[in-house]
């Protein structure tokens, strides 16, 4: 199923369906400011159906995308200085949060190596009003197989994952075509200095430019 999701209207009517799709464990095909995305709902079975359709090798964490700092907190994710800097300077927009934290509230199957949580407030109008208006945080991971490039919209997303859209398993949000957009730039913040892990739409220097010592 392919729902319309460009307009105010278009993503207010589609809410509630979104909502019982993603309650009863289903999964998502979505647009965001940088690429489409799969996504869930943070739970342990929906978690591990994402990572069947991905074909994701077990032990590789997905994102969350929230509605901005309260609901990180709200699920008990920790905001150190610097991820309150960068956030502030940045969210919504393209950068990745590696947060401590969420023990208790989220599936372990959410951490990576480090221990932490990555979380980002996306920009894309949309979406942002989705994850506020179901009130939980989204899962995220590029809409493709392992090793092929990330779908630019709804057709090549029902080329790829065409049995899971017949079976009903995976809801696809058209968005229309995405332009070749880097993704977003992750920064690791469970520790006590920052750390670049990916440079990505937000290079460096802007970090930098906004939190000064608090960036990487």
């Amino acid at each position: 199923m392919t729902l319309p999701f460009r307009s105010a209207g278009e993503v207010e009517a589609a809410i509630p369906v979104i909502g019982a799709h993603l309650a009863g464990a289903g999964l998502l095909a979505y647009p965001t400011e940088t690429v489409y995305g799969l996504g869930s709902s943070p739970s342990a079975p929906a978690l591990a159906a994402l990572a069947r359709l991905k074909g994701r090798a077990p032990g590789k964490p997905f994102l969350l995308l929230v509605s901005g700092r309260a609901m990180a907190e709200e699920w008990g994710l920790v905001m150190s200085p610097s991820a309150s800097a960068l956030s502030a300077a940045f969210w919504p927009g393209p950068l990745t949060l590696v947060l401590r934290g969420g023990e208790g509230r989220l599936p372990d199957e959410l951490r990576g190596s480090e221990g932490g949580i990555a979380v980002r407030h996306t920009s894309h109008a949309g979406i942002a009003r989705l994850v506020a208006a179901t009130g939980r945080p989204l899962t995220s991971t590029s809409a493709n197989r392992p090793g092929q490039p990330a779908a630019p919209g709804p057709d090549r997303i029902r080329e790829v994952f065409a049995a899971e859209v017949e079976r009903g398993e995976l809801l696809i949000l058209d968005g229309g075509v995405l332009g070749n957009v880097p993704p977003s730039t992750l920064v690791d913040c469970t520790g006590p200095v920052p750390r670049l892990v990916r440079e990505g739409a937000i290079p460096r220097g802007e970090l930098r430019r906004a939190a000064g010592r608090l960036a990487p």
